[in-house]
């Protein structure tokens, strides 16, 4: 008896071009074949397990693929594709599920079995014995006005135009969870044996120092029911309150306490959701990863450049490649109404722009003009959707030269002027809103004013007139910056700050 792991089913979409790693579970020994379109692969199954390659194929479809011991067969797939696979990582903002995007049900509507995106939802659970119960009903997804509705908005967004584009089908496999840190997605190992990251798990010993497991069940068990009655007194607050803020709905019925108490039977606790989701998928080969994550690590912002580097290397070394490809969302502008702005959004995107320009093989999609004041679960994802294609076609694929809007270089400066140099502005730039607004100048006390900029050419010159010698520039500099300037293809200026040390 073989079986298969439950990300290969019926419907599955198989990388094109590069070795597709299968692999599953035996309770006997024996050679495991498998077998596509005349290609075969096998190899011999060993202490309870089996894995093997297909080589590389070419994009085509659909195909059945059979699973074989010693020649006899006991699994057999239909409507398999070969394309382009992409895993969706990451929290709410890529969680954001088509049905409740903007114009999701419009694109629903036009949904059927042929076309060209399928989907893998990885199980939402906090153990791996939770995994292995909840994959018995788990399979890939083919387009369906009523199956697709649970799909990542970004992802489908994504997928919809890189089909289109390489007239190839494309697998996305959603592996996210609203409301993760970073630290959920990767292991116990690369928490504790960082200084910067060991506090969270620092955090989570303290809440469960000196509980038993039975009084730590207890306090889950006991925030599920609260968190139950919460969500439906909620509901029906929004059902006349459509538009109520966040602390105006907490002070009518009560403190939300989301995610509840950190302890062990939380699957929201450090390490949780790299073993019983991110692993169950891991090694499907892929063309690369989507993430969509930072909004839940704001509270620690300064560690968020290794907490994501790290993540970034321990997928690529989980998958057996360090060059796979990793593009990342750049968080959008975003402010609750009843909040000072903390400034460490804008601390979160600086660590991403220094993570793309530090490792290798990765792509930001810039969408600081993508957020909503007061909802941090933007509603409107194509323009996100689409940014992250152009950045695969233009890193992976080659077919696109134009992803990028103007990315701070370098300065310099003459008398009380500093002059701001850019990547991508060789076409110049675009300015929304009338005038140019979001620059801020300071001198050596690290007093920063608002400053006055005018474009020329392909350089833009700031100034202020409380600063009679420039030290230090930024721009869009807060949660919910003003921002005002685009390159010439509509994609927005990365918000920057010209030293890490104007604090």
């Amino acid at each position: 008896m073989i079986k298969a792991a439950a990300v290969f089913s019926n419907n599955m979409v198989l990388q094109r071009g590069r070795n597709v790693a299968v692999w599953g579970e035996c309770d006997s020994t024996g050679r495991v074949a498998a077998e596509i379109n005349g290609i075969t692969a096998s190899a011999e199954a060993a202490a309870g397990k089996w894995s093997l390659e297909l080589p590389p194929m070419e994009a085509g479809g659909p195909y059945e693929m059979t699973l074989s011991l010693d020649g006899q067969e006991f699994a057999h797939y239909y409507n398999v594709m070969v394309g382009e696979v992409w895993l969706c990582g990451g929290q709410s903002n890529m969680e954001l599920e088509l049905q409740n995007e903007k114009n999701g049900k419009e694109e629903l509507a036009k949904l059927s079995a042929d076309f060209p995106v399928r989907f893998y939802y990885t199980n939402k659970v906090g153990t791996v014995e939770q995994a292995i119960e909840a994959e018995k009903h788990s399979g890939w997804g083919t387009a369906d006005p009523e199956g697709s509705k649970a799909w990542s908005a970004v992802g489908y967004y994504f997928a919809k135009k890189l089909s289109a584009e390489l007239g190839v089908t494309v697998g996305l496999i959603g592996c996210n969870w609203g409301g993760t840190s970073g630290t959920n997605w990767i292991d116990e190992e690369h928490i504790l044996g960082n200084a910067e990251l060991a506090s969270y798990m620092d955090e989570f010993k303290k809440e469960t120092e000196g509980k038993s497991l039975e009084q730590q069940k207890k306090e889950y068990d006991d925030y599920v029911e609260y968190d139950r009655q919460w969500n439906e007194k909620a509901q029906e607050v929004y059902k006349t309150e459509p538009k109520i803020g966040w602390q105006e709905l907490q002070d009518k019925i009560g403190r939300n306490i989301w995610p509840g108490p950190r302890n062990s039977f939380n699957p929201f606790s450090p390490a949780r959701m790299y073993e019983s989701m991110l692993m169950r998928v891991c090694p499907y080969t892929l063309a690369g990863f989507l993430y969509y994550q930072g909004e839940s690590d704001d509270h620690k912002p300064k560690a968020y450049y290794t907490l994501f580097t790290t993540l970034i290397r321990l997928w690529r070394e989980r998958w057996g490649d360090d060059e796979l490809p990793f593009i990342l969302v750049q968080l959008p502008a975003f402010k609750y109404a009843a909040d000072p702005d903390y400034k460490h959004w804008c601390l979160i995107r600086e660590a991403q722009m220094r993570a793309f320009k530090t490792v290798k093989n990765t792509g930001i999609a810039v969408a600081i003009d993508c957020g909503e004041f007061d909802n941090i679960h933007p509603v409107d994802k194509h323009i996100v959707g689409e940014r992250l294609c152009l950045q695969a076609e233009q890193l992976v694929y080659g077919t696109c030269s134009d992803a990028f809007g103007p990315i701070y270089r370098s300065y310099t400066v003459k008398g009380s002027t500093m002059a701001l140099t850019f990547d991508h502005a060789e076409n110049g730039f675009e300015v929304k809103g009338g005038n140019i607004t979001g620059f801020e100048l300071a001198g050596a006390d690290k007093k920063f004013y608002p400053a006055d900029a005018e474009i020329q050419g392909s350089l833009i010159t700031i100034c202020a007139d409380e600063v009679s010698e420039p030290v230090y520039a930024r721009y869009a500099w807060g949660n919910f910056p003003e921002y005002s300037v685009f390159g010439k293809n509509g994609i927005p200026m990365a918000p920057f700050r010209t030293s890490m040390n104007d604090e």
